[in-house]
């Protein structure tokens, strides 16, 4: 069963992950691959597991404290063999100090072979409005 992520995020959306684990520094998604994902050798492509690494860690960091966001600083990323299939990416926060998460995430292929294995470093920031304000607005002319 799925949870919200407790922020809407359109690339997310987009490509379907689905969060199983948000709680006490560890993250669960999962992600079924579509064609378009694919690449040419028809696995999933590695910026796809890339972004669902990416957003394993971000969410392991935000479940000790769901009312911060958090923004990439650094990750690095190793591939050890082609993602197949129903992918599943476990995120963990491995240490953590006022402003920065230090995280790790892994995704497995449906029969439990590790994938990919990412690190990665978030920096805790102020969750703010976005977009425009109506003072703001653009005015776009159509003269």
């Amino acid at each position: 069963m799925a949870i919200e992520f407790g922020v809407e995020i359109p690339f997310v959306r987009l490509l379907g992950f689905e969060l199983e684990k948000f709680e006490g520094g560890h993250s669960e998604i999962t992600f079924n691959p579509a064609p378009e994902h694919l690449n040419s050798f028809a696995v999933t492509h590695g910026g796809a597991t890339m972004t669902l690494m990416d957003v394993s860690m971000a969410t392991a960091a935000r479940s000790v404290q769901a009312d911060m966001g958090v923004v990439t600083i650094e990750m690095k990323t190793s591939f050890m063999q082609a993602a197949r299939g129903v992918l599943t990416a476990k995120g963990r926060l491995m240490h953590r100090t006022a402003t920065l998460a230090f995280t790790e995430s892994t995704v497995y292929d449906a029969q439990g072979r590790a994938c990919a294995h990412a690190t990665g470093t978030f920096k805790y920031v102020k969750r703010l409005a976005t977009g425009p304000k109506s003072s703001q607005a653009l005015h776009i002319s159509t003269d």
